[in-house]
């Protein structure tokens, strides 16, 4: 079983770090492709006629210049193009939750997307900051991705992929979540200013908002929250609009 794992903390975050380790316990087939340095917030962004530099750190382990979503591109179009593609995907495990509207910012969930566009089942792991870390949380892991791994009938589907937020004391049962609402971005600062020219800056921060059932709620209580999230499909227009527009 080949694995890719990447990240959007950076090559060296402890939390791919861990997701390695909980790998390697499932197969010794395992490739490590994740940004030279913390790339948060990068969505799915590809990086499209521009040099990348991928450097070879380890056997099997490479850093990469671009972003998370150019880790899956790159070792896609570079380091599988002649071999075996992997059979799953794993990204994160992203230091901070990624819950709402992360849905789309985030590079880890990035990650899990662009594989999908290969065909390739992915789950991106995420968990809240300050956690209480142990060293039994890679076992928990690996038996999670063993078990998601032997039920992938029940997931996975074209253009699907899991999201899964760690609470932060493992282990931890997993409960299914609605997706919730708790913005991020909520201000911004000024810097510097220079005539017609202002510097400002987002900070980092979030509302810590939460409705009953949702993935903020159930880490509360001390579960993993899961979401099944979906890129591909459309929905249909309704038709008394498409008449109306006649």
């Amino acid at each position: 079983m080949r694995i890719l794992i990447a990240n959007d903390d950076g090559i060296d975050a402890p939390g791919l770090a861990l997701l390695e380790r909980a790998a390697l316990k499932i197969s010794d087939d395992v490739w490590v492709v994740a940004p030279s340095a913390k790339r948060t917030a990068a969505g799915n962004s590809l990086t499209i006629a521009r040099p990348l530099t991928m450097t070879r750190l380890a056997e099997q382990r490479y850093s990469c210049s671009g972003t998370p979503a150019d880790c899956v591109l790159t070792a896609m179009t570079w380091l599988f193009k002649d071999g075996k593609r992997p059979n799953l995907v794993l990204s994160g495990v992203n230091d901070g939750r990624n819950v709402g509207e992360d849905i789309a910012y985030s590079g880890t969930l990035g990650i899990a997307r662009e594989a999908t566009f290969w065909g390739i089942p992915a789950i991106g792991f995420s968990r809240v900051k300050n956690a209480e870390v142990a060293e039994s949380d890679a076992d928990y892991l690996t038996k999670l991705i063993q078990e998601l791994w032997i039920r992938r009938p029940d997931w996975v589907a074209e253009g699907e992929w899991l999201s899964i937020n760690l609470p932060s004391k493992l282990p931890a049962a997993l409960r299914a979540a609605r997706i919730g609402r708790d913005k991020v971005g909520l201000f911004s600062e000024t810097l510097k200013e220079d005539g017609d020219v202002t510097e400002i800056m987002v900070p980092r921060g979030r509302q810590d908002s939460s409705t009953p059932g949702d993935e903020n709620t159930l880490m509360a209580e001390g579960f993993a929250a899961i979401n099944r999230l979906k890129w591909a499909g459309e929905s249909p227009l309704p038709k008394a609009l498409l008449d109306a527009l006649s």
